[in-house]
């Protein structure tokens, strides 16, 4: 293949502002202090060579010739394993440098926004004045915020990749970096401030990038919950007072303004089953645990600080009789604490919270303080009688003319108390389908009910599970019979779940999803399982069922049946009978993952789309409020892109404002690892989900417009299944041509890579599908087959084109699902791609499939031009184009690298530098991508 013929990703140049100027300066610096950390730990040689790699992939982008990139690949392979270890430590280094830059940049432009009070995209300001313009009622905008309800639920998975310790070093520079304003007005000595950058880079330098073992289910616990002191505890309360605010603004009452609760946060890892056998009984607990001990950490240290501000002395002013009450409770104190009420109000209320800390977490106690001698040791019975108690300390203020000294800290606790109670985040439990089948199986066949349930027809397994749920109150396990390991595990799972909402609430854990979801059957199953811990029962005056049973439809073929699966649930009595018991709600998860790797982006986003529509109109026909669960991931081929975006994209009336949604490896700690730019994160989910919410169906008519996405969408399905299942030789194509071997040994995720211990497409999850093709830089799963199909539908035709191009104007859907196209295209890059399809062993099939997917790549592009009127992509995304302009060379470099180590791996080289290397660039390339899976 000639590289000189090949078509060149097409980005628009950058145009600095002063602000773009000041993240320039900050990558250069990096850049520089980095290079000097190059040269003094790992010598001269080294930092030549990273330089001249670097330069000769920024030539190619000044240049924009391919021949600027002929020597890179015969210099990598000049190098040792040894050399290219250290270079490859320096490129990766630099991408969560650059990542670190763009946040502080971010943090900045979020401060001068709020400065200059113009609303922006995403803000809740901005929203109502988007509402306003669309002519929504103030009493819809009021209907409308009542049912806002945003649900992030962090989850790990196995393309995970950064150790704690790295994150640890990121906050840090970042917090050094954000000063950098401090020092141009020299309130900071700036030698002092490059010094403290430089310590900080020389650390992580020196500090080890990848994990020595395989990361457990433990250490993605504590991974996702570090994220609390960073964003969460602070910024979702402050959050939901602006949003209470705003409602009484509307004309909301205090009481209704108060009552609003628009985000609580979710947690899948530890309840997370599905392909996960490390995922257990005992994680299980351990998730609830570390969350209880995490949070009551920050309980007791807020209620410490707002004693120590609350040193008001009875003499100098009055308080309420409850606030009294509360005080006289204290019993002994210290004598200078006799006459301040607030205080002895708080060592009470510290009492009783230390008190309920030590009955709840039996795992950590070591990391509480001590109690009070002769202190009251009186748990708490909810987290509502420690809410109540701070109420009474704010309004005792109030009534006394100190309003304002509410305002703070003490607003902020009461609200973090009705968001976190004394569970943090809810628990998900999710299995696979095929899991819940098995134990039933066993279950029925132990009690001499039935011997091969697993035989049975669908409606003869319904009638079966009915007739157990609805006419034997009795459980079917029997603790003299002995079980498979399968079945014992799964059985404790649901009884520590029980165990678990007696102890902390019913909020810990309030769903149980069903993986890989295809009948009525799947979800009486569950039911089966849940009666066996008395969570779930269906005889007659009796009928409850605790947790809400979820399907997840995850491929093309689920989400086509998923209505006609929902309507049979609807119609059986007992589920009538427990929805009339728990509020007639259902929740219904989308799988993004499994359906695009099933039929592509285009056919997977639309088959999403109409399964909402349909089943949002089930729900009317029998009465029943559905809500979604969007299994969203970093990558566009994942369901990824902007989330404000995203949910504006779904079908009007499909939200309601309610929606929960996944928070999936690095994209965690790109939105919350900064408190600032997680606060403009979240308010931009509750925005979306506002204006959502306040869009009905009447509001919008794209029936015209979506008879032409479902043609499109079809010929885009077969594009995509021609290239990925029909083509000879593609699943050896591509476990060659990518890095996915090699992922699967990383220590990145417990969570193994694929479902069956076999080499194919089929047994290979989603995530690690979508992951590796975007270490090779071509991001297939995100475009493949998009091109195709609209030029076959516009088939010339210019009235069509027009047609399209209207429809991208007025239709947010259609704009969202072209601006991602764009987006993942941006990242693309076929010469690199070129290099890894050299590493295929055939290359006669190797060549003939490049040839499909470039000729599919530039016929995509054309279309993205002529739909969006731009010569370029990315051309309405600025910030963007900045942030690849930077790192593209750092990219470039580690993408060669990456090829060469793969080749001397396959060539017998089993070095410990080449092994190491190898993971190292699949982390950089992660971390500087962003959105790793």
């Amino acid at each position: 293949m000639n590289l000189k013929n090949l078509p060149i990703t097409p980005l628009p140049s950058v145009k600095l502002d002063k602000h773009q100027e000041d993240l320039l300066i900050h990558n250069e610096l990096f850049a520089t202090l980095l290079g000097e950390t190059i040269f003094r730990y790992a010598g001269l040689h080294i930092y030549e060579v990273t330089e001249k790699l670097k330069e000769a992939s920024s030539k190619y982008y000044k240049t924009q010739k391919q021949e600027a990139r002929k020597n890179l690949s015969s210099f990598c392979s000049e190098l040792t394993d040894a050399e290219i270890l250290r270079v490859i430590r320096g490129f990766s280094i630099f991408s969560a440098l650059a990542n670190i830059a763009e946040d502080v940049y971010q943090t900045h432009e979020q401060r001068y926004a709020k400065i200059s009070n113009k609303p922006q995209i995403g803000s809740l300001e901005k929203s109502l004045k988007n509402l306003k313009k669309k002519g929504i009622s103030q009493d819809k905008i009021l209907k409308a915020m009542e049912k806002v309800s945003i649900v992030p639920v962090l989850t790990a998975h196995p393309t995970q990749v950064q150790r704690k310790s790295i994150l640890d070093l990121t906050k840090k520079l970042t917090d050094i970096l954000d000063k950098y304003e401090n020092v141009k007005s020299h309130q900071i000595d700036e030698n002092e401030w490059l010094n403290d950058l430089s310590r900080g880079i020389q650390i992580w330098w020196q500090t080890a990038m990848l994990r020595a073992s395989k990361l457990r289910v433990t250490d993605e616990i504590s991974n996702a919950l570090s994220y609390y002191n960073i964003t969460f505890f602070n910024e979702i309360p402050r959050l939901m007072n602006k949003f209470q605010e705003i409602s009484k603004t509307l004309g909301n009452s205090e009481v209704k303004s108060q009552a609003l609760l628009p985000l609580t946060m979710g947690m899948w890892i530890g309840g997370d089953r599905d392909g996960n056998p490390y995922v257990t009984v005992n994680t299980l607990e351990q998730s609830a645990q570390e969350q209880a001990i995490k949070l009551f950490q920050h309980y007791l240290d807020v209620v410490r600080e707002i004693y120590r501000d609350l040193s008001m002395s009875i003499s100098m002013t009055n308080v309420t009789e409850e606030l009294q009450k509360l005080a006289d409770a204290s019993g002994e104190v210290s004598p200078h604490r006799t006459h301040e009420p607030y205080r002895r109000a708080l060592t009470t209320i510290t009492d009783r919270l230390l008190a309920t800390a030590y009955k709840l977490c039996d795992y950590n106690r070591d990391l509480l303080p001590p109690k009070r001698k002769n202190g009251i040791d009186l748990p708490y019975k909810s987290a509502n009688e420690f809410t109540n108690d701070l109420v009474i300390v704010a309004e005792s203020l109030k009534k006394n003319n100190s309003e304002f000294l509410t305002q703070g800290k003490l607003n902020n606790l009461i609200s973090a108390t009705k968001i976190f109670g004394f569970h943090l985040a809810t628990i998900d439990l999710r299995q696979d389908s095929s899991v819940h089948e098995i134990c039933v199986a066993e279950l029925l066949k132990s009690a001499n009910i039935l011997g091969d349930y697993l035989s049975l027809s669908e409606d003869a397994r319904c009638e079966i599970l009915l007739r157990e749920l609805e006419h034997d109150p009795r459980i079917l396990s029997d603790p003299t019979i002995p079980q498979s390991e399968t079945l014992a595990s799964e059985l404790a799972i649901y009884r520590k779940a029980k165990s678990l909402r007696e102890r902390f609430g019913s909020k810990i854990i309030e769903k149980n999803l069903i993986s890989h979801a295809t009948s009525v059957s799947d979800m009486l199953e569950i039911a089966i399982l849940l009666k066996e811990a008395n969570l779930a029962k269906g005889n007659e005056g009796n009928e409850f069922c605790d947790l809400q049973i979820v399907p997840l439809f995850e491929t093309v073929e689920d989400l086509i049946a998923a209505p006609d699966i929902l309507r049979k649930w609807f119609n059986l009595p007992l589920v009538k009978k427990w929805m009339d018991k728990k509020g007639r709600k259902q929740e219904v998860m989308l799988g993004y993952s499994d359906s695009n790797k099933d039929g592509g982006y285009l056919s997977s986003s639309w088959s999403l789309y109409k399964a909402q529509k349909e089943l949002t109109a089930i729900g009317r026909e029998f009465d029943v409020e559905i809500s979604f669960f969007h299994g969203r991931g970093g990558t566009v081929g994942r369901g990824g892109g902007p989330s404000y975006e995203a949910i504006l994209a779904q079908p009007e009336g499909s939200t309601d404002g309610t929606i929960r949604l996944t928070e999936q490896g690095e994209v965690i700690g790109a939105k919350y690892g900064n408190p600032d730019l997680g606060l403009k994160n979240l308010e931009a989910l509750v925005s979306a989900a506002l204006e959502s919410s306040a869009l009905t169906e009447e509001d919008a008519d794209w029936e015209e417009y979506e008879k032409i996405i479902e043609n499109v969408s079809e010929l885009s399905y077969y594009a995509y299944r021609d290239l990925v299942y029909n083509t000879d030789g593609f699943s050896d194509f591509f476990f060659e041509v990518t890095p996915i071997n090699f992922i699967a040994g990383l220590n990145i995720g417990s969570r193994p890579s694929s479902r069956k211990k076999t080499q194919s497409l089929d047994s290979l999850r989603a995530i690690p599908w979508v992951f590796s093709w975007s270490q090779a830089r071509i991001m297939l799963p995100g475009w493949y087959g998009v091109g195709t199909a609209f030029t076959k539908w516009i088939d010339n035709d210019d009235k069509k084109l027009e047609i399209l191009q209207k429809m991208y104007k007025e239709w947010p859907f259609f704009r969202s699902t072209i601006s991602n196209v764009d987006m993942v295209l941006s990242k693309t890059d076929l010469s690199i791609f070129a290099e890894y399809v050299k590493l295929a062993s055939d290359q006669e099939t190797a060549q003939k499939i490049f040839k499909e997917i470039e000729k599919e790549w530039i016929l995509t592009i054309d279309i993205l031009k002529k739909i969006t009127g731009n010569d370029v992509l990315l051309a309405d995304n600025p910030e963007l184009v900045s942030s690849l302009r930077n790192r593209l060379p750092y990219f470039d470099s580690m993408n060669y690298l990456q090829i060469e180590l793969i080749k001397r791996s396959r060539a017998g080289d089993d070095s410990e530098e080449l092994r190491k290397a190898i993971h190292i660039s699949i982390n950089g390339l992660a971390t500087g991508l962003r959105n790793s899976g």
